[in-house]
């Protein structure tokens, strides 16, 4: 990935939503028996509603599956190795980059800007690359992918960004 794609990607927005729906399956990953919401939410101290509403929509695109009665809980819906952080941002939010409600690759400008088209799409791609190669079972074993890794591994790639000359 190009500094310039990595530079754009620091712009994302991460919603509470998406941070919260992501260590909520972490402990559901980690769980032996079908969890409540609350004790869920309890686990990394987040908001009770937000969590059990979010588990609803996770149930809603099979992520997460969940059972009635005094044992019932929720649990994953498929193995952790198989739920990627891009799934759980796509079930949540929708595509992972739009320009104005359309996907990078449908957009055209005009002249100047034509190769605007071309950064959006490799933003896109950048994304992918984190997003779809990181599982659940990734996070919870603290063992990222190499190719993710070594975009952390770089010198700056926690120092924050400022505008004007030299960022």
């Amino acid at each position: 990935m190009t500094s310039e794609v990595m530079a754009w990607c620091r712009a994302v927005y991460i919603s509470a939503r998406v941070d919260y729906a992501v260590r909520a399956l972490l402990v559901l990953a980690g769980a032996d028996e079908p969890m409540r919401g609350e004790a869920v939410a309890a686990a990394q101290d987040l908001p009770t509603k937000v969590v059990e509403n979010t588990l609803v929509d996770l149930r809603r695109a099979g992520l997460v599956q969940s059972r009635r009665g005094p044992s019932g809980g929720y649990r994953l819906g498929r193995p952790a190795k198989d739920i990627t952080i891009a799934d759980v941002i796509r079930t949540l939010e929708g595509p992972l980059a739009e320009v104005h409600g359309l996907r990078p690759d449908q957009v055209s400008y005009d002249p100047p800007a034509e190769a605007l088209r071309d950064v959006w799409v490799a933003l896109r791609a950048g994304m992918r690359l984190v997003l779809e190669s990181v599982t659940l079972a990734d996070v919870a074993a603290n063992r990222l992918p190499a190719k993710v890794r070594k975009l952390i591994d770089t010198e700056d790639a926690y120092l924050p960004r400022r505008l004007g000359p030299g960022s």
